[in-house]
């Protein structure tokens, strides 16, 4: 009984504390627990109705305005033309060019939307489905990875208004405030617009930014262009730049391209069957790289960049400020032509790979500094690294030995630029050894610059051998021939084949490549055969002022030396300044400067300034005797030091040149005249103390003819240049041509003569005899004079 009274009395203390217990609280545990959720609901509630408040008052940074988002202009590259319409560069700090909505193929347009935002169409601005996914497992379970899912508006905001750190809250920042730029985008641009806007800003890796730079790099076609597996290539970038990359990653890229074309069936875009054929099919891309540094003239381009810079800074935009050449897409439309320019990058990338191993074979088992340490010491003091770390202070000694540290670096080779280990010095002899070109084409009756390359590769050696002034050698005796002809020297004497001292300048004496001196010369085959001794004698029977003012008013504008070696080409001078000269004289003495620009657009097309042909300008030399010289030039071509060019190159029709090679066969020139195009060339190494150790390699026949060989053999094949070859020289009158033609070129000191193409001579003033006949000494020195020449 007292067990049993004991146990009802412990139950009813168990009672009432559970009585005053829901009395103190009210509540169950379970009514407690779900209490406590709704208040930290309606708690999270307020936090997130407090953050976007915030966001958009401002807080976390000015939301940009309606008004603000209808001017959006991102950074837009300015694009350089050829004359004939092709892209050939461009200027810019971000890659970028824009295009119109009608421009782009429907089949992009259906590949973003089924990947990047399948309610495109139905919402307006913000997907709440997304939208619910990001805050739930982004914001609350703090899955980096998982968030996304924004709408194609919403993307836009981030590419152009890039998203900022706040601590713990950027993610839930950054997507309101992405949201709000969405939905005000939204209101201003219709849903074709926004497409557009997206596919004009979206990067693509590769540091190019919109769909044209990206159609134009991975498939050298406009994006208007693109087919349907095309397209799903580069939407399928949009992921991860970087890894769909095809040409880095191609089986990786031919994965996402189909997980693209499945998505597309999903969303009715193409059928399943499409679908399957295009995802049988291989991934083929046509790359193209054309950028600031690589292109088809990435030498032109930098070339005409100030005159570009000059124009900005003089011209400005409605907004009253200057143009900048590579924020606002300005168009401009070059004189070079995208054939012309792709036949030169050809030739001398042609002739160079091989120039380049029979240089490294003559050089095998020595260096061309073996016996000069100077050209080595010489070529470390003017490296970049010499410079920055003797400006960072370091001595001699530390900087000296930096340059035998391993490193890591990319080296080009005519194979490629291979990334190897090596050390500073030896990647520094490896480029000391390479030879380099500049090769440029101009129109003598226009100045328009056809072709423009300035060297082997402008990733790799930015110097321009175009605008450099080298030694001329003997492209230089049309000058001095020319100017002989204006001061009344005959182009009917002969003179003879001699050394003379000329004691009034130290006991100078010039020499002849092949050490002949023997018999007499007319003007034209001292010209054709480049005899050195002649050239100096003419000169200085002109008169050195006389030669310098000539070459003046032929539009050559470097200073020129006052000495007889100018016969010679002692002179530096660049290759624009050979070809205007050059130009000069096919025009029968008129002058016309280079011209390089033909019109600047805005970035809508609209012509803000066309710049003009460049004009004939009157010079003091007369059309007759720069016919008469025209004349002598094509003689070196018929049977002179350019003869490769007829009997190699197979070059049809009226033809001139001239080749040029300097002491030690450092530099090697040739000039080739078609009556409607001139072109300038010059090979050699940086230093001129790295050259060929015998005239047979080194000479501009050997050197630099066969790249205008091989660029006008490719010219003339074009059906759009073939006309050139029935261009003709306006000939001297018809009493001139006719002596010139007459002369013999030589006479031996046996008085037997010689025509142009070493066969001998007979008229009636020196009967034919047997006796003469069986003299053929003479016409194997001549021949042996002719053929050896490369000066």
């Amino acid at each position: 009984m007292a067990k049993q009274l004991n146990r009802r009395t412990a139950q009813g203390r168990r009672t009432r504390r559970v009585r005053r217990r829901k009395k103190k609280h009210g509540l169950p545990l379970w009514g407690r627990i779900l209490l406590w959720g709704v208040g930290v609901c309606a708690l999270c509630v307020m936090a997130v109705g407090a953050l976007i408040l915030a966001v958009y008052s401002g807080w976390f940074g000015p939301l940009p305005t309606e008004a603000q988002l209808q001017e959006i202009k991102n950074p837009q590259a300015s694009v350089v033309y050829s004359c004939d319409g092709k892209l050939i560069g461009r200027y810019y700090i971000e890659n970028r060019s824009n295009v119109a909505f009608e421009d782009i193929s429907a089949n992009v347009i259906n590949a973003l939307i089924a990947t990047e935002d399948v309610r495109f169409y139905e919402h307006h601005g913000i997907d709440e489905v997304a939208l619910m996914r990001v805050f739930f497992k982004t914001l609350l379970l703090q899955k980096r990875q998982a968030g996304g899912g924004s709408t194609i508006s919403q993307q836009i905001a981030k590419n152009i208004f890039p998203r900022e750190q706040w601590w713990g809250l950027s993610t839930p920042v950054n997507k309101i405030r992405e949201g709000f730029i969405a939905m005000r985008l939204e209101r201003v641009y219709t849903k074709n617009e926004i497409l557009t806007l997206y596919l004009n800003t979206v990067p693509f890796g590769e540091n190019i930014f919109g769909i044209e730079v990206a159609a134009e790099r991975f498939f050298s076609k406009k994006p208007k262009f693109l087919t349907v597996d095309e397209a799903a290539v580069l939407v399928g970038m949009l992921k991860a730049n970087n890894s769909y990359n095809p040409r880095l990653f191609p089986d990786r890229s031919r994965e996402r391209r189909n997980t693209v074309l499945d998505l597309m069936v999903e969303n009715n875009s193409i059928t399943r069957e499409e679908a399957e054929t295009l995802k049988a099919k291989p991934l083929k891309i046509r790359y193209r790289r054309i950028s600031y540094n690589e292109g088809p003239a990435p030498y032109f381009l930098e070339a005409i960049r100030p005159q570009l810079l000059e124009w900005c800074s003089s011209h400005t935009k409605p907004d009253g400020k200057p143009y900048n050449l590579f924020t606002d897409g300005l168009e401009i439309t070059t004189t070079l032509d995208s054939e012309c320019q792709q036949y030169a990058q050809e030739a001398v990338s042609a002739h160079m790979k091989k120039l380049q191993g029979t240089f490294d074979d003559h050089w095998k088992g020595s260096t061309p500094w073996a016996k000069n340490k100077d050209i080595l010491n010489r070529a470390v003091r003017n490296s970049d690294r010499y410079k920055a770390l003797e400006k960072a202070g370091k001595s001699r000694k530390d900087i000296l030995a930096t340059f035998n540290d391993t490193i890591e670096t990319g080296i080009f080779s005519w194979e490629g630029i291979n990334t190897v280990r090596t050390t500073p010095m030896d990647s520094l002899k490896h480029y000391l050894k390479m030879l380099n070109a500049g090769f440029m084409a101009m129109e003598p009756a226009t100045g328009n610059v056809k072709a423009w390359v300035g060297g082997i590769d402008f990733r790799i050696f930015k110097y321009d051998h175009v605008t450099a002034a080298r030694q001329v050698g003997s492209t230089f005796k049309p000058v001095v021939y020319l100017a002989a002809l204006e001061n009344g020297v005959s182009p009917f004497d002969y003179y003879r084949n001699e050394r003379i001292v000329y004691e009034e300048y130290n006991n100078w004496s010039p020499r002849n490549a092949n050490e002949v001196y023997e018999g007499y010369y007319s003007m034209e085959g001292a010209l054709s055969r480049s005899v050195n001794t002649i050239a100096v004698q003419i000169l200085m029977k002109t008169g050195i002022n006389n030669v310098v003012a000539t070459a003046q008013h032929l539009g050559i504008k470097e200073p020129l030396p006052a000495v007889p070696s100018l016969a010679l080409g002692a002179a530096s001078i660049t290759p624009v300044d050979m070809t205007t000269a050059y130009c000069t004289i096919v025009n029968g003495g008129k002058r016309v400067e280079p011209r390089y620009i033909v019109s600047i657009a805005n970035s809508d097309g609209k012509i803000l300034t066309r710049f003009s042909q460049s004009s004939m300008t009157a010079t003091p030399l007369t059309a007759e005797n720069c016919r008469i010289l025209m004349h002598m030039l094509q003689a070196v071509v018929r049977g002179g030091t350019g003869h490769a060019i007829r009997s190699t190159y197979k070059i049809p029709g009226d033809f001139a040149g001239k080749t040029g090679t300097t002491q030690d066969n450092s530099d090697g020139w040739f000039m080739g005249i078609n009556p409607a195009l001139v072109t300038g060339c010059w090979v050699g190494a940086d230093d001129p103390g790295i050259h060929f150790r015998t005239t047979k390699l080194g000479q501009g026949s050997y050197m630099a003819l066969p790249i205008t060989g091989i660029f006008f053999s490719k010219l003339y094949r074009s059906p759009r240049f073939s006309v050139l070859q029935n261009e003709a020289f306006i000939p001297p009158s018809s009493t001139v041509l006719a002596e010139l033609r007459n002369m013999p070129v030589y006479k031996d000191n046996d008085g037997q003569r010689f025509n142009d193409d070493g066969q001998q001579f007979y008229d009636e003033a020196i009967p034919y005899t047997p006796a003469r006949a069986d003299r053929t000494w003479a016409w194997e020195r001549f021949k042996d004079m002719f053929q050896n020449r490369g000066n």
